[in-house]
């Protein structure tokens, strides 16, 4: 528009000019004598050079428009080439022409997927702007995220071998450093031949929960009854809330936990009548441990204790004496757990409070067939300053946050000789924030429910001297 009110003035300006008045006369000598009269008009010289510059900075800007959109269409061409490619791997998979795991054909149907999204938003917003080339580069930024999660669904074991493989390397260059140091003995799981933990490794990230990211409490592992079925996962989320366990998954292999597949899954719900439900064998909190094929926890706004028959779904109930619980004394990271289970090489135990006791830890050993307490331990550390606890060789272990990055067992209880001290082991996180924490004997492994993430840590003891 400013161009043609620029042109319209220069053509009504032009008019004036050549709408000029003129006079003559002719003198005594016969010279002739003329005068014009111009208008009040001046040509308006500043808005025509207004006038270039703006055609000017209009041609440099249409050209740099049609540049973008020659880039756009080899960003276009490219990607669909991609596609197509991508497509035609998948369809050789799927006759069988090349051997892939099934996580293959997950992660490429994914990809397919994220690239039509980007074909279909860059063919419908073709204007020219940045905005999408953005959208683009978050987009590709998400799938490597996401691949480098998915590293350990690998169904062959591809990279935990390579990762092995690098893992004994840096083991043989250690031995050879220290080729005086002692050989570690034997590992007997299931017995108490050691005198305590000593050390623990780096942080195993399995996968996170089924139900996601916004699942942050919970529970989960395997079977910690000593020579139980190992292969069996179970894993437990919490509601949103933290408080409820009301569904949880049983997963019959390592492998169908990884690829979420397989899975019996239990509803502890009851719906009765008239839109009614019965939430009596829900669990409360994320202290969950499974036991002889039995997984036991924390009933639902009592201070009883559940026992369900993985087989049968029947479940059976003890009431804890003088427990605390609806979050009188929970763990200072995970609430609603006032009553946390756990197990070890001696059995079946439950870590809990009493007002009696000020808040202060409270252990006993349970009778797994029955759950009535056997005998009882009350120990000087304050529960809300403990992140989390768990039991090996009847001794407690408690822990506490250094940072977000880093927890401490620092304390210690012994049941056998009522002793107990601080102790200093570091452990590595991933997340913030240790929502359970169960040993189990059968591998030495912790079990952490860490924000949603299903964790674990193995454990190591300290050689007993030998016999003189």
């Amino acid at each position: 528009m400013i161009i043609w009110d620029l042109l319209c003035d220069l053509r009504d300006n032009f008019s004036v000019l050549l709408q000029v008045n003129t006079t003559g006369a002719m003198d005594e000598e016969g010279v002739c004598h003329c005068s014009v009269a111009l208008p009040d008009n001046t040509f308006p010289a500043d808005r025509l050079e207004i006038l270039e510059i703006s055609n000017k900075d209009l041609s440099i800007s249409v050209q740099n428009e049609i540049t973008k959109i020659q880039s756009y269409k080899a960003t276009l061409t490219g990607y669909l080439q991609k596609l197509t490619n991508l497509t035609r791997r998948v369809e050789v998979m799927e006759m069988g022409g090349i051997s892939y795991t099934e996580l293959d054909f997950e992660l490429l149907k994914l990809e397919i997927k994220e690239m039509e999204t980007l074909v279909v938003k860059l063919r419908e917003s073709f204007d020219g702007s940045n905005t999408l080339i953005d959208a683009l580069y978050v987009e590709v930024h998400n799938i490597s995220v996401m691949v480098s999660q998915l590293e350990s669904y690998d169904k062959n074991n591809v990279l935990a071998v390579r990762r092995e493989i690098a893992a004994l390397r840096k083991k043989l260059e250690d031995c050879q450093k220290n080729q005086e140091s002692p050989v570690s003995p034997p590992i007997n799981y299931g017995t108490c031949s050691h005198g305590g933990i000593v050390n623990i490794s780096k942080p195993f990230v399995v996968q996170l929960n089924w139900l996601g990211f916004p699942y942050k409490f919970g529970g989960w592992g395997k079977d910690s009854y000593s020579g139980a079925n190992q292969d069996m996962h179970w894993v437990a989320p919490l509601n949103t809330d933290g408080r409820m366990m009301n569904t949880l998954r049983f997963y019959p292999t390592y492998d169908n936990l990884l690829l979420y597949k397989g899975a019996t899954e239990k509803v502890l719900t009851r719906t009765l009548a008239y839109n009614n439900y019965d939430y009596s064998n829900c669990g409360q909190g994320g202290g969950i441990i499974m036991f002889n094929n039995s997984l036991i926890y924390n009933c639902y706004n009592t201070r009883d204790i559940c026992k369900l028959n993985v087989d049968t779904n029947g479940v059976e109930r003890k009431t804890l004496t003088d427990a605390t619980f609806n979050n009188r004394f929970s763990y200072a990271s995970s609430i609603w757990q006032d009553i946390d289970l756990a197990s070890d090489e001696d059995g079946l135990w439950v870590i809990y409070s009493t007002e009696q006791n000020s808040g202060n830890i409270v252990i006993s050993k349970v009778n797994p067939l029955t759950l009535t307490v056997e005998k009882t331990w009350q120990t000087s550390q304050y529960k809300p300053g403990a992140t989390n606890a768990f039991m090996v060789c009847g001794v407690l272990y408690a822990t506490r946050t250094l940072s977000t990055r880093k927890e401490e067992i620092f304390y210690m209880y012994d049941t056998k000789t009522n002793q107990e001290g601080q102790i200093s082991i570091i452990l590595d996180k991933m997340m913030e924030n240790v929502q359970s924490l169960t040993y189990n004997p059968n591998d030495h492994k912790l079990y952490m429910y860490n924000d949603g993430y299903l964790v674990t840590y193995t454990l190591a003891f300290k050689s007993l001297p030998n016999p003189a």
